[in-house]
C-alpha cells in the first residue's frame, strides 16, 4: 500500500488504572468489549488487522464490504469490532468468528453482522499522516471523516472532556461498554505504547467453590485453584481459575487441598477436554470435595466462564457451597 502509515503500525496500547484521571489535558472515551482492529484502504485495498498483526478480513466479510463502500478512497482507521445482541456485546460470538471454513464465517456474518467502531484515524481522505498530530486534531479530524462518509455498520465511538460522564459511564455501563478509556490529548499516536492512555474498568467479585486443582509446574505445590459455580439443575460448572497464592502459604495449602482429593469435582462442564485453547496441561487437574469458597475477582464473563484469571481475595468459610451459584455472572 503506498498510506504513510506502514501496515505493521501496532495499536496505541493502555495501562491499565484503579480510577479515572482528572483534568484538561485528558479526553474519555468507552472502553469497547469486542476486537481491536487498524482499517486500511487504499483504493481497492484493504486490510483490517487485529492487535496481534494478524488479518481479519476473510472472518469479517460484512465489514470489508462496508469499508469498501465508503465514498473515501483512503484511510487509515483505528477501532474495536463488535457483535452486539439486545444491545448488549456479545464477545462469544466474535470467537465463533474465527473458524477455518469460509461458509460458516459467511452464515455468521449475515446472522450476527458486526460493526466497526472508530475512535482515532491515523491518515485521512487524502493520504494525510495524521498520527505525528495530537489527539485534539486528530479526533477533530476523526468527527469531520465521520460526518462526511461514515455509514452503518461502520460508527463514530463517542469522546468527551466531561469528567462526570466518563464516571457515569463506568459506574453504570451499558451492555457493550468494558469500562472507560482516558487519553491525553496533547500527544502524538503511539504506535505500541502505553504512556498515554490509561483503561478503567468496572470490576466485579462472585464467591466460587474450590472443584480442583493444579499443581504447579514446578514442585508439587498448588499453582491454581479451579472455580465453579452451581446452576439452577444443581450441577457444579467449572466457570474458571484463580492463581496468584502467596508462595508462603502454597505448601500448607496443597496439604489442605490433598486431604479433600475426590472424584469428580465437577457434575457439569469440567476443565478439559477438546478446545483450541488447551495445552497439555488441560486434563492435569485433581477433583476436589466441593467444601472449599472462595471470593474472587474479575473483569469478563464470556459463555457462562471468566474470560480471564481472577485474582484471589479470600476464602470464604462462612459461605455455604451451595449458595455460590451461576447467577452471581449476571450483570
Amino acid at each position: 500500500m503506498s498510506l504513510p502509515i506502514p501496515i505493521q503500525t501496532a495499536p496505541m496500547e493502555a495501562l491499565t488504572a484503579s480510577s479515572i484521571p482528572r483534568g484538561p489535558e485528558w479526553q474519555y472515551e468507552p472502553k469497547w468489549d469486542g476486537f481491536r482492529c487498524l482499517a486500511f484502504r487504499d483504493g481497492d485495498r484493504m486490510s483490517m488487522l487485529s492487535k496481534s498483526g494478524q488479518h481479519l478480513e476473510r472472518y469479517f466479510p460484512e465489514l470489508v464490504s462496508a469499508l469498501g463502500a465508503l465514498r473515501a478512497k483512503e484511510f487509515v482507521l483505528d477501532g474495536e469490532i463488535l457483535i452486539l445482541r439486545d444491545h448488549r456485546s456479545d464477545f462469544d460470538a466474535l470467537l465463533q468468528r474465527i473458524h477455518p471454513a469460509e461458509s460458516r464465517i459467511r452464515r455468521l456474518a449475515a446472522e450476527t453482522p458486526a460493526t466497526l467502531t472508530v475512535f482515532d484515524i491515523l491518515a485521512d481522505d487524502r493520504g494525510r499522516d495524521l498520527s505525528k498530530e495530537p489527539l485534539a486534531r486528530r479526533r477533530a479530524a476523526l468527527e469531520k471523516f465521520a460526518g462526511k462518509y461514515f455509514q452503518s455498520p461502520i460508527q463514530l465511538s463517542p469522546a468527551t472532556h466531561d469528567f462526570e460522564e466518563a464516571r457515569n459511564w463506568l459506574d453504570h455501563p451499558k451492555g457493550e461498554l468494558d469500562g472507560v478509556v482516558a487519553k491525553r490529548m496533547d500527544v502524538p499516536y503511539a504506535a505500541g505504547a502505553r504512556d498515554a492512555m490509561v483503561k478503567i474498568k468496572k470490576l466485579r467479585t462472585a464467591d466460587c467453590v474450590v472443584g480442583g486443582f493444579r499443581y504447579a509446574s514446578k514442585g508439587k505445590v498448588v499453582g491454581s485453584l479451579l472455580l465453579g459455580l452451581y446452576d439452577e439443575q444443581g450441577r457444579l460448572n467449572h466457570v474458571g481459575f484463580t492463581s496468584g497464592i502467596p508462595a508462603a502459604e502454597k505448601r500448607e495449602l496443597t496439604k489442605k487441598l490433598e486431604s479433600l482429593i475426590e472424584p469428580p469435582g465437577f457434575t457439569g462442564s469440567a476443565p478439559g477436554g477438546p478446545s483450541r485453547w488447551s495445552t497439555r496441561r488441560s486434563d492435569e487437574w485433581k477433583p476436589l470435595k466441593p467444601q472449599l469458597v472462595v471470593e474472587v475477582q474479575f473483569d469478563h464473563v464470556t459463555g457462562h466462564r471468566f474470560r480471564h484469571g481472577t485474582k484471589l481475595l479470600r476464602w470464604r468459610p462462612d459461605k455455604n457451597p451451595k449458595k455460590c451459584t451461576m447467577d452471581q455472572l449476571k450483570r
